[in-house]
């Protein structure tokens, strides 16, 4: 059995690389850092290869499926991404297209191509990590919580369609709260509620995607954030994003 992981270099993905290892799998480990990726490597051995490349470009992308079509891939996990705070009049525009191009884009493009692989063989796994982000509306990362929107509705709709065709292939979304990675740092901000770690994070998102869950939301908290937003108006829920959001700052 063989995975393809991205954003593989730290945090969630490095931890499923490597919790994917422990259940017996071999991972293609993919992200911008060769050094980093080199590390994980020395650390998995025979059972990881290596693979640098920007999946903010679409062309990396494309090269990147069309380069490993001799493998028997078997699991996707789209797992690069990062985030951005700030006034959305006042954040770069530069930093937050990088931004939608990596957590949108690369994940549309590398879901498309590795469903379409996999429904011919009908069977295989996309685990796409999202957020408890992707079912709310986010003052001050309003464009993060835009992409992970996306990735939300994107792969509900998808697991929707595979279950009408009464398809093997399984797809899931990884929406957790605050997890301890290089997030906050790379976004600028600080945890304002206690984070999980990535180890616990990998294990809870592999153990949904294998349950055939579609939503993977690992804590009571998030679950209950997320039944909660059920029951108050869209603009409540919006003021107290807001709020939470002011803490991080």
């Amino acid at each position: 059995m063989k995975a393809l992981v991205t954003g593989a270099s730290s945090g969630i993905g490095r931890d499923i690389a490597r919790a994917l290892v422990c259940r017996g799998w071999d991972v293609i480990i993919v992200a911008r850092s060769a050094d980093k990726l080199m590390e994980l490597k020395k650390e998995l051995g025979k059972h990881a290869q290596c693979v640098r490349c920007d999946v903010s470009h679409m062309d990396e992308c494309m090269k990147l499926h069309e380069v490993l079509q001799n493998q028997d891939i078997e699991m996707l996990v789209n797992c690069a991404g990062f985030g951005l705070c700030g006034f959305f009049t006042e954040t770069s525009l530069e930093r937050e297209m990088d931004m939608i191009n990596t957590n949108i884009r690369a994940v549309h493009i590398l879901t498309k191509l590795y469903l379409q692989d996999f429904m011919l063989k009908n069977k295989g796994y996309i685990l796409n990590v999202a957020s408890i982000a992707g079912f709310f509306s986010g003052p001050l990362m309003a464009t993060y919580y835009a992409t992970k929107n996306y990735v939300v509705s994107l792969t509900g709709a998808i697991y929707e369609e595979l279950r009408r065709r009464g398809s093997n292939v399984r797809i899931s979304a990884f929406c957790p709260g605050p997890v301890d990675t290089d997030f906050n740092r790379v976004a600028h901000v600080k945890f304002a509620s206690k984070p999980i770690d990535s180890k616990t994070a990998a294990s809870a998102a592999l153990d949904g995607l294998m349950a055939g869950k579609l939503f993977i939301i690992p804590t009571v908290k998030m679950k209950t954030l997320k039944f909660v937003k059920r029951l108050l108006p869209d603009k409540t829920i919006t003021h107290f994003c807001y709020s939470f959001q002011k803490k991080k700052r």
